[in-house]
Parts: structure tokens; C-alpha cells; sequence
């Protein structure tokens, strides 16, 4: 028998399975040796450099001395402003409105006519009047020839001479009839709106327009009796008034009240006030403080130096330690609790907690901590002010 030829087939022979996964097994290893190696050095990095004690770079600050100053302790109040002059001008007499000579708040003279009424009726009684003081007058020189040639007795003298008193007392009292028409001014100040019209009608006692001398003014306020023998005439008073903040009103103490309220304890006092811008009106309310003449000493720090907290205020002091390794001077901040007292302009008095001669940090104080290191800069520091003009005021 004849053997059959097999058919070969073209195809490459493949490779066993085991010699295609060497190369893959090589390359994942040689992949985990890399990470490995990476995060492993990674690793000691991170832990070289936690291992390691951490120093925060120095914050930059500003710095203030604590100084001791002389401060004249001051009795507060409150009180209101009152006008030294002022008054609602009003008629005497009954009449029509025939003009008004001012503007609502405008400024008025003393002696300037600010209304009138119409006045044509007594004008026309005045000629009369005047016209019977003439004749009444022609009379008594008449009589008094007379008399003096015993024509007539003493007694129709006399009769003439009282006529002619009293028809001059007639034109005086029209004259003043007249004037009264006229409403005038009685002193220099400022008017406020007026409260009647041309061609109104209006009753004697109307009230016309409020005038008010706005330069110089009273502030009337009270303190309790126990401050009284401290109190004296010419004392430095200071006004605050909310429609100004940050501006202080200077004057002085003018008047004290001879009685001291009995219900209240509180004896009334009076101060004055220049008012030259017309700033201040009568009716303000106004926060008084009255500098006694006595002077303490008082511990001194600008406001901005303490942190309020509702635990307690605190400042940060500046303390010069020397560091153990190198042996550089180093800048530390320690945390100082302390009691504030009052406030004047920009300044705060420290009651507690802070000796003079101190150095604390006079801005910034709300990102600071305790032990924190510092440079001190202060070429741009703020410069605090007993009293304070900010610009726009």
C-alpha cells in the first residue's frame, strides 16, 4: 500500500504558553520596585523631616513703649444742648399777614423786621390822633396868653394843658400801635421755618418763627452729689454728640445749681460751648465728660494693642531670649491678661498687668500667639493721638 502525503499547513508554530508570560512577570516586578523604591524613600523623607523640630519663620510687628503719663480723671454725664438765646417770635396784636421779609432758616439781625401786618387803619387813626395833638396844642398857647393877661381863670389853663397831655398820649399809644404791626428780631441768630403766610389772619400771641442764637450754647446735664466738692467754675468740659462721631466740642463749666435734687441726689450743672460752624443745635442730645483738675498717674497704651476677649483683654509683651543652640538674640511674644480702665482719643489706660518701661505689639494683635517669634518694624506703625481729627471731619 501506498502511503498518503499529509497536506502541510503554513502557519508559524506558536510559542508555549510559559515563554509569553516571562517577559510580562519581568516587567510588573521591575514596576513594583520602582513604587517600592520611590515610596520608600519618600517615606524617610517624611519622617526625616517630622522627626525634626519645627520653627516657624519671625512674624512682622509693630511695637509700642509703656509709658506713664499724668491724666486728669474725668466725671462723665449725659446731658442736653440748649440755646444761651432763643425764642419763638410771635404778635402781639391781631392783624392781616401784608409781608414776610425772611427766609426759612436764614440767618436774622438784631433789629431786622421779619413780617408785617397791615397797619392802614391805625396809620389812618395816627393823622387823626395827630391832627387833634395839633389843634390841642394851638389851644394851650392860646390859653396861655390868656392866663397870663388874667383873661381866663387858672382853671381852663389847666383844662387845656391836660387835653393837650392826652392827645398826645393818643398819638404815642397809635405810633406804638403801629410799630407793634412790625415784627422784628429781638437779637442775632438763626431762624427756622415760619409758620404763617401773606394774607393770613392772625391772632395776637401767634407764633410766627423760632430764632435761636446757635453761638455760643449751654449743655445742662447732672452728676451725683459726692462729686460736688470736686466741681468748680471753669473746669474743662468735652461734648460728644452722635450726629458727629469722633468730633469733640470744647468748653468749659459755667454754672452749678445752688440745690442739689433731692429726689435724684444729682446736682444740675451748666457748661458752654463755642459753636462757631452752627454744628451743634439746641434739643441734641450730648455726651458730657468734665476734666477734674487733679491729675493721677496712669499707665498708657494705645488702643490697638489689646485684644478683647469675652475670657478677658490681653496683649502680647516683647521679650528678648537667647536662643540655646546658637546663641542669637531672639524676639518672643508672652501673652499679658490685663485690666483696661478709660479711653481717651486713641489711648487706653491699663488698671492692671503691665509695668512702664514694657514693650508690647501695637497692631495686628488677632493672628498672634504666645511664643511666637518677632521683628519689630514700625516704620510704617500708626501714630496714636490723645485727640484724634480724623480727615473728613
Amino acid at each position: 500500500m501506498h502511503d498518503v502525503a499529509r497536506p502541510v499547513s503554513n502557519r508559524p508554530k506558536q510559542a508555549p504558553p510559559k515563554r509569553r508570560r516571562k517577559p510580562v512577570v519581568f516587567a510588573i516586578a521591575l514596576l513594583i520596585t520602582i513604587c517600592a523604591f520611590v515610596f520608600g524613600t519618600k517615606f524617610l523623607q517624611i519622617g526625616k523631616m517630622m522627626s525634626m523640630p519645627r520653627t516657624m519663620p519671625p512674624t512682622t510687628v509693630t511695637s509700642v513703649l509703656v509709658k506713664e503719663e499724668d491724666w486728669a480723671p474725668r466725671l462723665t454725664a449725659v446731658g442736653s444742648v440748649s440755646a444761651v438765646q432763643g425764642a419763638t417770635v410771635s404778635t402781639e396784636l391781631a392783624g392781616v399777614v401784608s409781608a414776610i421779609n425772611f427766609e426759612n432758616g436764614a440767618e436774622a439781625k438784631k433789629g431786622e423786621v421779619l413780617m408785617k401786618l397791615d397797619a392802614s387803619q391805625e396809620e389812618a387813626l395816627l393823622r387823626s390822633a395827630e391832627a387833634d395833638a395839633q389843634l390841642a396844642k394851638t389851644d394851650l398857647e392860646r390859653a396861655r396868653d390868656l392866663a397870663i393877661k388874667k383873661v381866663v381863670s387858672g382853671a381852663e389853663f389847666d383844662s387845656a394843658q391836660s387835653k393837650f397831655t392826652r392827645m398826645n398820649a393818643v398819638v404815642d399809644q397809635m405810633r406804638s400801635n403801629i410799630a407793634k404791626k412790625s415784627i422784628i428780631a429781638p437779637f442775632d441768630g438763626q431762624l427756622g421755618i415760619r409758620q404763617v403766610n401773606v394774607g393770613q389772619m392772625i391772632n395776637a400771641g401767634q407764633q410766627v418763627v423760632a430764632l435761636t442764637a446757635l453761638n455760643p450754647l449751654y449743655v445742662d446735664f447732672t452728676l451725683p452729689e459726692q462729686y460736688l466738692s470736686k466741681l468748680t467754675k471753669g473746669l474743662e468740659v468735652t461734648v460728644h454728640a452722635d450726629a458727629f462721631p469722633g468730633r469733640q466740642f470744647k468748653g468749659e463749666l459755667t454754672a452749678i445749681n445752688s440745690m442739689v435734687d433731692p429726689v435724684t441726689r444729682n446736682v444740675p450743672l451748666q457748661a458752654t460751648l463755642e459753636n462757631p460752624d452752627h454744628a451743634l443745635h439746641p434739643g441734641m442730645f450730648a455726651k458730657v465728660e468734665v476734666a477734674l483738675s487733679q491729675t493721677k498717674k496712669t499707665i498708657v497704651i494705645p488702643g490697638s494693642a489689646v485684644s478683647y476677649a469675652p475670657y478677658g483683654d490681653s496683649v502680647f509683651v516683647i521679650e528678648k531670649k537667647k536662643d540655646s543652640k546658637t546663641g542669637h538674640e531672639l524676639q518672643e511674644l508672652r501673652q499679658q491678661f490685663v485690666r483696661i480702665g478709660e479711653a481717651r482719643g486713641d489711648f487706653v489706660a491699663v488698671t492692671q498687668g503691665l509695668k512702664p518701661g514694657e514693650t508690647v505689639v501695637s497692631t495686628g494683635v488677632f493672628k498672634l500667639r504666645n511664643g511666637m517669634g518677632v521683628t519689630v518694624n514700625n516704620d510704617l506703625a500708626p501714630k496714636p493721638e490723645l485727640n484724634p481729627k480724623p480727615p473728613d471731619t
